[in-house]
C-alpha cells in the first residue's frame, strides 16, 4: 500500500467559458472543422503519435472519431455531434460549425447565459416552425415516382466529399447506384408500415469507379480454387437453404458451456463426427441444396454433402447472417440435434460471380429486399471516404422516405433564413417576446449572434478566398472568385446562387454578406415551377438538417449554461 501514490483532489474551475485556454482550443476546433466543409474543403490526415494507420477524411464521422479531444467542454460539443451523425449521419460539420460560432459570437455581448439561452430557444423555434411551414421558400416536396430530386440529393452528397476523388461522370455513375441500390430495399407490394431491406457495399479496391455496380442479393467472397469444388444446382424451382450459426468443425470447444459424459473406450472426436454425418443424412432426407454457416464445417461433412450434391459453404461471418436470414427466411440453426422443417429457407437461385479479381457465390433471392452494391476506387484511401459517404446517402434517402421533403443546399438555406429572422425580430419582435423575459434591444443582439453564426456556416463554404454575396429578393447566397474586380455589373459576373435554383439574370440586387443592409423579407411559398425546370438542383435532408440545427443551438446553451468544470485528475 505505501507504492500507490496519494489520490489528487479534483480540479474545480469556475466560468470555464473565460479562460483563455478554453477559448483558444475552441477556436482550434472551429477552424478545423470549417476548413473541411463543402466540396472544396480541405482534408485532414489523422494519426497517433506512433504511427499506424492515416486517415484522409473531411467527413465529421471520421474526423471526430480519430480526433483526441481532452477538455471537457470540447468533449460536450464533439459527442453531440457525434451523437447527431450516429443518428443522422448527415449535416455534421454544419453543426459542429453553428455550435462554434453561436459560443462564439454570444460571448462579446455580455448578456447572462439565462437570457441568451431563452432567447436561442425562442429563435430555435421560429427556425423549426418556419421550416416545417408550407410556406418556407428553401423547402421542396420530394416525389419518389421522379429520380429527378432524390438524384440531385445523392449527387449532393458525394460532391461534397472532396477525398472520394470523383469526376462528374464518376459522381453521376455512383449517385444513379446508390439511388438504385436503396430502390431495391423497399418491398415492391409494399402496404402501410414499410419494412426496407438491406444495401450491403463490398469492396473493391483498386478497380475503375466506373465498374462499380449493384446486384440484388447476397455476394459470399471466395477464393477461386473454393468456387471450382462447388458443384452447379440446376433446378425449376426454389432452392432449399439451412443456414448455422454454430459450428460445424467438430470441435467440441465451440459447442457451448456444459458437461460431457463418455463411456469408457468411446472416442470423442468420432462421436463428434458421427453426429455431424447424422446431421448431413437429415440435410440431405429434407432435400437441402445449400448449406450456409457462419463458422467453419468439418472437411468429412463437405464431403459427404458434396456427394449428395449439396452445396456447402462456411465461413461466412456474422456480418452477413441478418441479410441471409432476410433473403432467405431461414431460422438460424444452434446446434447438431434434429432441425425442425421451419428453419429452412429458400433462395431463387445460387450463381459464380467474377468482379475484378474476386471471385464470389451470389445468391438470388425470390424477393429482393436485399442488394449488393460492389463499390470500386482507385486506393484504399478513396475507398474508405467513398463507402462512407454512400453510407450516409443511403441513410438520408431513408430519412427522405419517411420525411420527404429537402431543403436548398449550397448555403442558400442558411443565408435565406437569417434574412427571415432578421425581417421578423426588427418587424414582429413582439411575436418571440411573448413572455416579456427580455427587452427588445436585447433580441435584436441576440437575433443578429444568431444570425451571423448561420451566415458564418454559409462563409465557410468559400476557403480561397473569394466573397459570398446574398440578394436581396430570395436571400440565396452567391460566391465570388477572389480574383474578380471591384467595381463591376454583377449579372455578368454572377452565373447561378449556390443551390442552382435561381440565375443572375433575373431583376435582382445583391449585398455582399459582410455588409450591413436593411432587414428584408425573403420570397416565401417556392414555385414548384421553378424547381421543376432545373435538373441539377444542390440539396441537403430536410431531417438531418433540422436535427443539426437543433443539436447545435442545444449544445451551445449547454455549454453556455455551464459555471463550474470538475475534473477528477487522478
Amino acid at each position: 500500500m505505501s507504492r500507490l501514490d496519494t489520490k489528487k483532489p479534483s480540479l474545480c474551475k469556475s466560468e470555464p467559458l473565460t479562460n483563455e485556454r478554453v477559448r483558444t482550443t475552441l477556436s482550434v476546433l472551429k477552424r478545423i472543422v470549417t476548413s473541411c466543409y463543402g466540396p472544396s474543403g480541405r482534408l485532414k490526415q489523422l494519426h497517433n503519435g506512433s504511427g499506424g494507420y492515416v486517415c484522409t477524411t473531411s467527413q465529421s464521422s471520421a474526423l471526430l472519431s480519430h480526433l483526441s479531444v481532452t477538455h471537457p467542454i470540447l468533449k460536450i460539443l464533439t459527442t453531440s455531434v457525434q451523437n447527431h451523425v450516429s443518428s443522422f449521419s448527415d449535416c455534421g460539420l454544419f453543426t459542429a460549425i453553428l455550435c462554434c460560432n453561436l459560443i462564439e459570437n454570444v460571448q462579446r455581448l455580455g448578456l447572462t447565459p439565462t437570457t441568451v439561452i431563452s432567447l436561442n430557444k425562442h429563435l430555435l423555434s421560429v427556425c423549426i416552425s418556419y421550416l416545417k411551414s408550407e410556406t418556407c421558400g428553401c423547402r421542396i416536396p420530394v416525389d419518389f415516382s421522379s429520380t429527378q430530386i432524390l438524384l440531385c440529393l445523392v449527387r449532393s452528397i458525394l460532391t461534397s466529399k472532396p477525398a472520394c476523388t470523383l469526376t462528374r461522370a464518376e459522381t453521376e455513375h455512383v449517385s444513379a447506384l446508390i439511388l438504385r441500390a436503396f430502390l431495391l430495399t423497399i418491398p415492391e407490394n409494399a402496404e402501410g408500415h414499410i419494412i426496407l431491406g438491406k444495401s450491403l457495399i463490398v469492396p473493391l479496391k483498386g478497380q475503375r469507379v466506373i465498374d462499380s455496380t449493384v446486384l440484388p442479393g447476397i455476394l459470399i467472397e471466395m477464393s477461386e480454387v473454393q468456387l471450382m469444388r462447388l458443384l452447379p444446382i440446376k433446378k425449376s424451382t426454389a432452392l432449399k437453404v439451412a443456414l448455422f450459426c454454430t459450428t460445424l468443425s467438430g470441435d467440441i470447444s465451440d459447442t457451448g458451456e456444459g458437461t460431457v459424459v463418455l463411456s469408457y473406450g468411446v472416442s470423442l472426436e468420432n462421436a463428434v463426427l458421427d453426429q455431424l454425418l447424422n446431421l448431413g443424412r437429415q440435410l440431405v432426407s429434407d432435400h437441402v441444396d445449400l448449406v450456409l454457416c457462419q463458422k467453419v464445417i468439418h472437411p468429412s461433412l463437405k464431403q459427404f454433402l458434396s456427394m449428395h450434391r449439396v452445396i456447402a459453404i462456411d465461413r461466412i461471418g456474422v456480418t452477413l447472417m441478418e441479410p441471409l436470414t432476410k433473403i432467405t427466411g431461414t431460422q438460424p440453426i444452434g446446434s447438431l440435434g434434429s432441425i425442425s422443417p421451419n428453419s429452412y429457407g429458400s433462395v431463387k437461385e445460387v450463381c459464380t460471380a467474377k468482379f475484378g479479381s474476386k471471385h464470389f457465390v451470389h445468391l438470388i433471392p425470390n424477393e429482393a429486399t436485399i442488394c449488393s452494391l460492389l463499390l470500386c476506387n482507385r486506393n484504399d484511401t478513396a475507398w474508405d471516404e467513398l463507402k462512407l459517404t454512400c453510407q450516409t446517402a443511403l441513410h438520408v434517402l431513408q430519412l427522405t422516405l419517411k420525411e420527404p421533403w429537402a431543403l436548398l443546399g449550397g448555403g442558400c438555406t442558411e443565408t435565406h433564413l437569417a434574412a427571415y429572422i432578421r425581417h421578423k425580430t426588427h418587424n414582429n419582435p413582439e411575436s418571440i417576446l411573448k413572455d416579456d423575459e427580455c427587452t427588445q434591444t436585447e433580441l435584436q443582439l441576440i437575433a443578429e449572434a444568431f444570425c451571423s453564426a448561420l451566415e458564418s456556416v454559409v462563409r465557410s463554404l468559400e476557403h480561397d478566398g473569394g466573397e459570398i454575396l446574398t440578394d436581396m429578393k430570395y436571400g440565396h447566397l452567391w460566391s465570388v472568385q477572389a480574383d474578380s474586380p471591384c467595381l463591376v455589373n454583377w449579372p455578368d459576373l454572377l452565373s447561378q446562387c449556390g443551390c442552382g435554383l435561381y440565375n443572375s439574370q433575373e431583376e435582382l440586387s445583391w449585398s455582399f454578406l459582410r455588409s450591413t443592409y436593411h432587414p428584408f423579407v425573403p420570397q416565401t411559398c417556392l414555385s414548384q415551377e421553378a424547381v421543376g425546370s432545373v435538373s441539377n438542383l444542390t440539396l441537403d435532408c430536410l431531417t438531418a438538417k433540422l436535427s443539426g440545427l437543433q443539436v447545435a443551438v442545444e449544445t451551445a446553451n449547454l455549454i453556455l449554461d455551464l459555471s463550474y468544470v470538475i475534473e477528477d485528475k487522478n
